[in-house]
């Protein structure tokens, strides 16, 4: 027993000897990777650039003369049936947009929060839209009438409207996130545009009186008038606002490249949609590339 416990010993030891010679392997060491890691960046700090893109503009002018019409209407009978007609349709335009940018990033772990300005200046983006529109109203509610009246009012509307967005500016935040060398993000913000609107309508109404009379038979004969011209309501209205400012909204989604260092470059879709001026409603697409700085 004594001889086969010193036998055990002895092997023990000799084996210790050979591992301590053995040579170091990766496995040993904890060689093999965690997988696939990326090179984080930098985001954080303060940012500012410039950009120029393309601006698609689709102004709806089917309501821009209501309020003339109603100002030309207005406490009579014709006010209610002519407020309800589309004299004029959307109209679409493009052009080109230059501007600027200036923002801050913070940054935690793989989140980007952004707080950022932008100004951006349209090339001749400018729309308009022309229409007429005719209908005789016959016996319009809340007219008073004596019996056996029919009043026929023959009424003609012609119209026009037009539209320029001159430059905007908007203050939105970002969401990012950091891939790398790549931040994808999306914004949400308030938008303030400065255009000019121009709108005129002009109206023509006449008047035609048909007598009914009932006879000692019962039978009824109608009597047709003539047309005559209504003076105060026919005439024409206009209005014209330059560099008025319409608030809006804004919100898009973009995408920035590091390209060395602070250097990065962007890309982005940008949608704005302002309230209406003079019952004109602007929406601007925006599509932009630009180049930037973050200290």
């Amino acid at each position: 027993m004594r001889r086969l416990m010193l036998a055990a010993a002895m092997l023990g030891t000799v084996s210790a000897a050979q591992a301590a010679d053995m040579p170091d392997l990766p496995v040993l060491r904890g060689g093999i990777t965690d997988g696939l890691s990326k090179t984080a960046h930098n985001w954080d700090g303060v940012y500012f650039g410039g950009s120029a893109g393309y601006t698609t503009d689709a102004t709806d002018f089917g309501q821009s003369v209501v309020g003339l019409t109603n100002y030309i209407f207005r406490d009579s009978v014709l006010q209610q049936p002519t407020s309800t007609w589309s004299l004029l349709q959307k109209a679409n335009t493009q052009g080109t947009n230059f501007g600027g940018f200036v923002g801050r990033n913070w940054q935690w772990y793989d989140a980007i929060l952004s707080l950022e300005g932008t100004y951006s200046y349209f090339g001749n983006l400018s729309s308009g839209s022309t229409g007429s529109n005719a209908l005789v109203i016959v016996n319009p509610p809340g007219e008073t009438r004596a019996a056996g009246i029919t009043n026929n009012y023959a009424v003609s509307l012609t119209g026009a409207a037009t539209a320029q967005v001159k430059d905007m500016v908007t203050l939105r935040g970002r969401v990012g996130w950091d891939g790398g060398d790549f931040m994808p993000y999306a914004f949400f913000g308030a938008a303030v545009g400065r255009m000019d609107v121009t709108r005129t309508v002009t109206s023509n109404v006449q008047l035609r009186v048909d007598v009914t009379t009932t006879d000692i038979f019962g039978n009824q004969n109608t009597t047709l008038g003539t047309y005559a011209p209504v003076p105060a309501q026919s005439g024409t209205q206009g209005q014209h606002r330059t560099n008025t400012f319409a608030v809006g909204w804004t919100a898009g989604l973009g995408l920035e490249y590091c390209i060395w260092d602070g250097l990065f470059a962007r890309v982005e879709y940008e949608h704005v949609q302002f309230s209406p001026v003079m019952n004109t409603n602007v929406t601007l697409n925006n599509a932009r590339v630009g180049l930037g700085y973050k200290f």
